[in-house]
């Protein structure tokens, strides 16, 4: 198997039609820090130790430039790069120093399905860590649709070295830390986004979080409730340009003992589809945003 060189996923950046308008969004309502700004870029902390987590850029459309990765020793880079292209992905630039806030080495690339990819060493983080009630600390997983799980699961595993925590029969659960999943892989017609989860400090704060939310004139679109794989509480919403965040709590922690669940391990009674059954299901807005935005070229435009 693999080594997986990854340590974490860090972070992701994503365009957006009115940056002034996101930016308050994410900073006021969706309690992120805005950290430092570019021409055309705002970048995001939460009180987790990552540099950023987010990247908002000008864009004329809603669409995703690139999901962020923590990588131990920038000497690792190299050896991604060759195992990266050795199992079907292309190399965009680097490894190199960056130019980007927080410093370090990068190594940019594309996988089989188009998708971009930046892993990061080296880089600057954050010694106040402390965690505070109702603001997100990091990106816990991003979901990803996939017109084809099988060859987008192979590259996270061959070439990254991530590992399977559960298949159910729409999803494949990947890990690279103890989180139970860092990445998802829905089964889709095509490769997008399918969600951004932030991890709260706790249940209180994903509560707390969701009737402010609501208050701001963003009601809760599916949730509150306890999803099977990873055991974590979410509440989903969508944000400014139909983004579908998630604040999510108590994400499960797994070593090598953890089993690897199968569809058969993950059914609900009808009519059920999370633990606790007592939240809406998705609305027909949440499943129309969860196909709509996609990845965005390299250098394109």
């Amino acid at each position: 198997m693999t080594q997986c060189l990854v340590t974490g996923l860090r972070g992701i950046e994503i365009g957006v039609p009115d940056l002034e308008l996101a930016a308050r969004f994410y900073a006021d309502t969706w309690h992120l820090t805005e950290l430092t700004r570019r021409p055309e870029k705002v970048f995001f902390r939460g009180t987790g130790a990552a540099h950023h987590i987010l990247t908002l850029t000008q864009s004329e459309r809603a669409d995703v430039r690139a999901i962020e990765f923590s990588v131990a020793e920038a000497a690792h880079l190299d050896t991604l790069a060759q195992a990266i292209v050795e199992h079907g992905g292309k190399l965009v630039s680097g490894p190199a120093p960056t130019t980007m806030p927080g410093g370090g080495a990068l190594l940019e690339a594309l996988d089989p399905q188009g998708r971009v990819l930046r892993f990061i060493a080296g880089d600057r983080s954050h010694a106040n860590t402390d965690s505070v009630k109702d603001r997100p600390i990091k990106i816990t997983h991003v979901v990803l649709n996939s017109e084809n799980v099988a060859v987008a699961q192979a590259f996270f595993e061959n070439a990254l070295g991530f590992r399977l925590s559960d298949r159910t029969r729409i999803m494949a659960f990947m890990r690279c830390s103890s989180d139970h999943h860092s990445i998802a892989l829905a089964d889709a017609q095509e490769n997008s986004l399918n969600h951004i989860a932030f991890v709260m400090p706790d249940l209180d704060s994903v509560m707390r979080g969701g009737g402010r939310m609501n208050d701001a004139g963003y009601p809760i679109e599916w949730g509150v409730g306890r999803h099977g794989p990873g055991n974590n509480v979410f509440a989903y919403f969508l944000g400014p340009f139909d983004f579908v965040i998630e604040y999510t709590a108590e994400v499960q922690q797994v070593d090598d003992s953890y089993r690897t669940g199968g569809p058969d391990d993950w059914k609900w009674p009808p009519g059920r589809i999370d633990q606790w059954g007592v939240g809406r299901n998705p609305s027909d807005r949440l499943k129309t945003a969860q196909k709509r935005i996609f990845f965005r070229p390299p250098h394109a435009g």
